[in-house]
């Protein structure tokens, strides 16, 4: 799991410039045709996690089909390609199929600048888009640098979901049943667990790193928000004005939240593997993450847990994962939409899902695990709603950790933090 996947309102205007540079990129000329006996793979996956695992059966599925031709199946890492994409894709030794992060400033600056494929031909022919849902293909499309629509440049293979992970003996020793109807019930039952000496929610704020706080205070505000509101700040589709409900409502729940305790204290240090931990412990109730708790917990918890999305919520913080793309200079693209294509083939997607991967075209019903094809059946449930409101620092880059973490301290009121919000927001997206 990475947490860096993020984007800049500044990238926005920044795309402003980039038609010149492609055609500057255009007038280099493409690259040569490879000839069809080599696919050279560029990709971050952690080799034992479900998406690698995937991709390792993947990789086997592809040899054997192709026996003469030769794979060079790369291993680096998020933050070298974030930082030398554009060098990698503008040589002459670029990959048939590289990795990305999604969003504006990575994604969606690499398609501007003529360095990525337009896929859109090619997930027709191959059917891709039956597979990769409209939440799943939000920021796969660009168009001028910007995600949410336009062609495509990336394939996704997984997705992920934020959710409430809870200690069911603690809840059980308190009298609090996780089948709480609406954030009331959650709220009453956090006083119980604060009036117990329990803290009811693991949380961090530190500026590296600390992402629970805004996690939490998100989920708040997805809960009463609706498609369009999260669309037109997501995606700069509509003017937003943050002193209205979602916002208003969301962050002001949230401050009340700080005051009463449910987020414990002194947290504007801490880290989101520290708030991992103090949950694992028994030392909080609950914690607010993705996938990368649940299967911590599979391994580590030594208590009876389970997770449940925010009680009554419209919209679930959560998006699809990393994306495949094609360079415009690769060589051998026929065989890397080969590859991307087998990525998403009912084996190597179910080989995702049942490691408990999230895949975006898996069968959940295969999954051996019950626990685990609970968590998928749940995510799949929100993707096929189109019920996931993706990650709140996509557009503000750099604004959100900083007044998450004054907001933490008491050294900023819901209001100081909406108002600085929509100033932010407002000089990105005016640019």
């Amino acid at each position: 799991m990475t947490f860096t996947r993020r984007q800049t309102l500044g990238a926005l205007g920044a795309a402003a410039a980039l038609p010149a540079m492609t055609m500057g990129l255009s007038a280099c000329g493409s690259s040569a045709e490879g000839d069809g006996t080599s696919l050279k793979v560029l990709q971050y996956e952690d080799p034992t996690s479900a998406q690698g695992q995937g991709w390792k059966r993947a990789l086997e599925i592809f040899k054997e089909q192709h026996p003469d031709v030769t794979v060079d199946f790369q291993q680096t890492s998020f933050d070298a390609v974030r930082q030398n994409a554009k060098i990698t894709l503008s040589g002459n030794e670029v990959p048939d199929v590289i990795e990305f992060n999604k969003g504006n400033a990575d994604g969606g600056q690499l398609a501007a600048q003529g360095l990525l494929t337009d896929l859109t031909e090619t997930v027709t022919a191959r059917g891709w888009d039956a597979k990769v849902s409209d939440s799943m293909s939000s920021f796969a499309l660009y168009e001028d640098g910007m995600a949410g629509s336009g062609s495509w440049f990336g394939i996704p293979n997984i997705g992920e979901y934020v959710t409430l992970f809870y200690n069911q003996d603690l809840f059980d020793q308190h009298g609090i049943t996780p089948d709480i109807s609406d954030l009331e019930g959650l709220e009453a039952a956090m006083d119980t667990l604060l009036a117990a000496g329990i803290t009811p929610i693991a949380s961090s704020a530190a500026t590296s790193q600390g992402f629970n706080q805004m996690w939490i205070w998100y989920s708040l505000v997805s809960a009463i928000a609706a498609r369009d509101e999260i669309d037109d700040f997501m995606f700069v589709k509509g003017p937003v004005d943050f002193s209205a409900n979602p916002w208003a409502e969301g962050t002001e729940r949230f401050q009340s939240w700080i005051d009463r305790g449910y987020v414990g204290t002194d947290i504007a240090g801490l880290n989101f593997e520290q708030a991992t931990v103090n949950f694992l412990s028994g030392n909080a109730a609950m914690v607010v993450w993705n996938h990368g708790v649940f299967h911590r917990a599979v391994a580590e918890a030594d208590f009876n847990w389970g997770w449940m999305t925010f009680p009554g919520a419209n919209l679930v913080m959560g998006s699809s994962g990393h994306l495949w793309g094609v360079p415009e200079r690769a060589k051998n693209k026929e065989l890397a939409y080969e590859f991307i294509d087998i990525t998403l083939s009912d084996e190597v997607q179910n080989v995702i899902g049942e490691l408990g991967g999230l895949p975006i075209a898996g069968d959940p019903a295969a999954i051996t695990d019950e626990r685990t094809r609970d968590y998928t059946e749940g995510f799949v449930e929100l993707m096929d709603g189109n019920a996931l409101s993706y990650y709140p620092d996509y557009p503000v880059i750099g604004f959100i950790q900083e007044h998450m973490q004054a907001m933490s301290n008491g050294n900023e009121t819901a209001q100081e933090y909406l108002d600085a919000l929509q100033s932010f927001y407002d000089e990105g997206t005016q640019q």
